[in-house]
């Protein structure tokens, strides 16, 4: 989009134009001209991830290898026995003394490959017969019809006439 704009400032197009025509905020179209003025289009091109990743490569392969060896040999023996993003930071905090959000967590995992955790596998007891039966004959009325647009009344006394 930045450098979008700069073909669009070559071409001596106003800062309203470039804002309405670009759907951003005039204010950033000024703070990309004058980038674009003092270095040119190369001045608008990106700079990177905004945030700087705190883990040095070493780390990340460490917290990875723990990571793989699951939560149960990180104290948590719970049913759930997967990885939550609470409980990464909590193991980054352990191991390395470093904090991060629960969001910042996300960004790291993401940008290393990882991606949300789906289970391996079943629970023995699950039936899936039962399930499809339950979906198609409990749930409808469960949830009940839908509902049609009806004309209603804000008001709380008298009710909308139709």
């Amino acid at each position: 989009m930045r450098l979008e704009a700069a073909e669009r400032f070559a071409r001596g197009e106003k800062t309203d134009v470039v804002a309405r025509e670009l759907r951003v905020t005039s204010r950033s179209v000024r703070r990309w001209r004058r980038e674009w003025e003092q270095g040119g289009a190369d001045a608008l091109r990106s700079k990177g991830p905004a945030s700087v990743e705190r883990l040095s490569s070493r780390q990340w392969e460490r917290l990875e290898r723990e990571l793989k060896r699951g939560p149960l040999t990180h104290g948590w023996d719970d049913e759930f026995q997967g990885w939550t993003l609470k409980r990464v930071r909590l193991l980054i905090g352990r191991m390395f003394h470093v904090g991060y959000t629960v969001q910042g967590v996300w960004k790291l995992l993401r940008r290393h490959g990882w991606s949300a955790q789906v289970p391996l596998r079943r629970v023995i007891e699950r039936d899936d017969e039962v399930i499809e039966v339950w979906k198609a004959e409990v749930w409808p009325q469960v949830k009940g019809p839908r509902r049609t647009w009806a004309p209603t009344s804000a008001s709380r006394t008298r009710q909308a006439r139709g």
